[in-house]
């Protein structure tokens, strides 16, 4: 399974989110410029350096509950015209034992099983989102933006320069973060920042320059003031990167068992361009851009699934102000937008208000998802759209009112529009109220040939989510209500099931004991109710089980699920018993994953009832610093036993291997192999379908990379699918498709 996310908030898997409100800020921090020039090369000995603003209090907040630490550590804060600077003096009293693997950007270890340490600034001072700029002890670098209201997300990427080294006392760090990589007010403004430092050893050890109150889950809100910075540029900045493409794709000459025939080579360029015209406004535009995905999507098994699957967004263009387009109800996913021939977006704040606005010609390709109470299904798209998204946020202390807006206009005068406003308000220190409505009007393509909901009907509907949660050190409570209109529809967005309303509650209780093998057990609850809009049980159940965090880093969630599922006119009940097990026990062997179901399963497809089970096993291995293999192996199965009806329904599976050597921080060699099956007995089934289904992709990719946009890609991939022959009771796997790829991009900045 690959690494998460290097998370900073310690992980309450198995909690709901609970928002705050009149939180405790860390002690204010005052900035100086350097005395000189900085060097950053992870020898904290230059000139620069001295009478830099230097912190030494730092409290260990898991698993510790803020107390003082045992390995002390200091940083340094210094500033000049074009940057801000961090130093890092981290001590450790077994130096052998710092866990730091090489990796890819964002790949510098999950939290569990890798040392790293970092800044967390939040420049607009709001108190609620902030960017992550963490390092690992050999130098490789992770960044996001993270959020108290949604969360932390990887994909946006930065401009910074870092440097570490391990010593014979710990490790030390240097980082240099250009002002044009950030969002600010004004010339002297005042930031929040947090330092941090990550140890994973028989637990996660995490030391903070906050303290962080466990009955105050917001994160960014206790971070300090940071006062004294005079001068900043007002903005400016701009970025242009072209880049260029060349690709040769091969295809089989008369269908799958004949060769392949190579066709002609192709060549694509294009440009981005990102202008800071002054410091809270961020001009993005891209004409003609890559959205190529260097790195596939995992696969998932979709079998027996009813509703689409979501896979997260990558693509460099549609990742400034990220979180903006984060709300309740997602409505906007940019991942609807597969192949434009040009883009522009505008980002920015004044006062305490934030906006992102987003258009872009969208040629067609993919799929658009067409919602149902019960199930959604999937129509290609062969036309072209225009797409407008935008937000605009109102921060009111902590909390804050919204309103969003998506128009996407289809050739032949197909439309979706969604406008609406959401909130968040944090009435007490241990409450959070979420909510948003949104109104959809829609017209559907006229085709027929794609969906049999496409006739050019209008359809028009309303979206509506609440939700409340309570949280304390020990008890903690979480209640929604979901209403979704039949006709609602958000085809920028991702919202597969509609003509549903959904009542889920949810409370558990933690102890938190302070010696011994567990640090951490909450014991929970929850319900959930669906209905359709005419008063069906869609979904009903009730689950109660424990998550706790142990030792060797690991996490277990234990839960047993009694539900009633409806699969068309039918309401089946169903027993399960779900688990989850996570061990980090070294860096060597730096993730064991363990997760799945089993118990009663419903066949939606044929709409009955049977026994089955969902197993997820993953592995991530590194033999050295250098290399790391990643292994996933899925399988999901079911088996039916009655009156005519016997026997295994199908079996599903999905395996792949990842390994890559990591030559240093800037350039990495990778192979990947996939394998995708899924058996099925057709006797068992109540429509025609294949005895068997399999493709295997491999692909191998040389990367060098300077940042983020400059960068060199040269790779093969080739995919085969199984041919049976029943005559001669002979199965191969035939090429199915080759493709060589070369990608050169280059960042100018001024």
């Amino acid at each position: 399974m690959a690494a998460p996310a290097a998370l900073a908030q310690p992980p309450e898997d198995d909690a709901p989110a609970a928002g705050r409100n009149g939180p405790t800020r860390g002690e204010p921090l005052t900035i100086s410029r350097a005395a000189g020039p900085i060097e950053v090369d992870g020898r904290i000995d230059d000139p620069g350096w001295e009478g830099a603003t230097r912190v030494t209090t730092w409290f260990e907040t898991n698993p510790g509950d803020n107390l003082p630490v045992e390995t002390p550590n200091a940083a340094l804060l210094t500033y000049d015209d074009r940057f801000f600077y961090a130093a890092f003096e981290l001590t450790d009293p077994r130096p052998a034992a710092i866990r730091a693997p090489l990796g890819d950007h964002d790949q510098i270890g999950g939290g569990n099983y890798a040392d790293y340490a970092g800044v967390i600034l939040d420049t607009t001072n709001d108190g609620k989102t902030a960017v992550l700029l963490l390092t690992n002890p050999r130098g490789v670098k992770y960044d996001a933006v993270s959020s108290d209201a949604s969360g932390e997300d990887s994909s946006p990427d930065f401009y910074w320069d870092s440097q570490a080294r391990i010593t014979e006392t710990g490790w030390t760090l240097e980082m240099r973060v250009p002002f044009s990589s950030l969002r600010y007010q004004g010339t002297s403004p005042e930031w929040g920042i947090l330092l941090y430092r990550n140890m994973p050893r028989d637990f996660r050890i995490q030391h903070f320059t906050s303290r962080l109150p466990r009955d105050e889950s917001c994160f960014i809100c206790h971070s300090h003031p940071l006062r004294g910075l005079e001068g900043l540029p007002e903005g400016g900045s701009l970025v242009v990167a072209p880049y260029a493409t060349a690709a040769q794709s091969s295809a089989p000459r008369a269908g799958l068992g004949t060769p392949l025939e190579s066709g002609s080579a192709e060549g694509e360029a294009g440009l981005d361009v990102k202008w800071l015209p002054f410091s809270g406004l961020a001009v993005d535009a891209t004409v003609n851009p890559d959205f190529s995905q260097v790195e596939a999507d995992v696969p998932q098994i979709a079998a027996n699934e009813r509703f689409a699957l979501f896979f997260p967004e990558k693509r460099p263009f549609f990742l400034e102000g990220i979180d903006l387009f984060s709300t309740p109800i997602q409505a906007v996913y940019t991942r609807t937008i597969t192949e434009p021939d040009w883009g522009a977006r505008a980002t920015g704040r004044f006062g305490e208000t934030s906006y992102t606005v987003l258009v872009s010609d969208d040629q067609g390709g993919g799929s658009l998802i067409l919602p149902g109470p019960q199930s959604s299904s999937l129509a290609p798209v062969d036309f072209g759209s225009t797409v407008a998204l935008g937000r605009l946020r109102h921060d009111l202390g902590r909390s804050f009112v919204s309103f969003v807006f998506t128009d996407r206009e289809s050739d032949g005068g197909a439309y979706n529009r969604v406008l609406g406003p959401d909130f968040e308000w944090r009435p007490t220190p241990v409450d959070t109220i979420s909510g948003q409505l949104l109104w959809s009007e829609s017209r559907t393509p006229n085709r027929l040939d794609l969906a049999d909901e496409w006739d050019a009907r209008e359809l028009s509907g309303h979206a509506a989510r609440v939700w409340w949660s309570h949280g304390t050190d020990t008890v903690d409570w979480y209640a929604s209500y979901w209403d979704y209109a039949d006709e609602f529809r958000a085809d920028s967005g991702f919202v597969p099931q509609v003509g549903i309303r959904e009542v889920y509650g949810e409370t558990g209780y933690t102890f938190r004991p302070e010696e011994g093998a567990v640090r951490r057990l909450r014991t929970f609850v929850f319900g959930d109710r669906t209905e359709d809009r005419d008063g069906n049980v869609v979904f009903q159940g009730i689950s109660p089980g424990f998550g706790m965090d142990a030792k060797w880093n690991s996490f277990v969630r234990l839960r047993l699920a009694f539900d009633e599922v409806r699969s068309g006119d039918e309401l089946f009940p169903t027993q399960k018993f779900v688990y989850t097990v996570q061990l980090t026990p070294s860096l060597k062997f730096s993730q064991l994953v363990l997760d799945g179901e089993v118990g009663d399963a419903v066949d939606f497809a044929n709409r009955r009832l049977g026994e089955g089970a969902t197993v997820r096993l993953g592995a991530s291995v590194r033999p050295t610093a250098h290399l790391e293999l990643v292994a996933n192996a899925d399988r999901r199965w079911l088996d039916l036993d009655e009156a005519g009806a016997r026997g295994r329904l199908f079996t599903a599976d999905v395996a792949r291997l990842r390994a890559q050597y990591t030559f240093n921080a800037r350039s990495y060699l990778r192979l990947i192999g996939q394998w995708v099956e899924t058996e099925r007995d057709p006797a068992l089934y109540t429509f025609a379908v294949d005895e068997r289904d399999t493709d295997l992709t491999g692909s191998a990719l040389f990367a060098y990379k300077l940042n983020w946009q400059t960068v060199l890609f040269v790779g093969y991939g080739e995919s085969r699918t199984l041919l049976t022959d029943p005559a001669r009771r002979d199965e191969t796997y035939e090429p199915s498709g080759r493709e060589v790829f070369l990608k050169l991009s280059y960042a100018f900045q001024r």
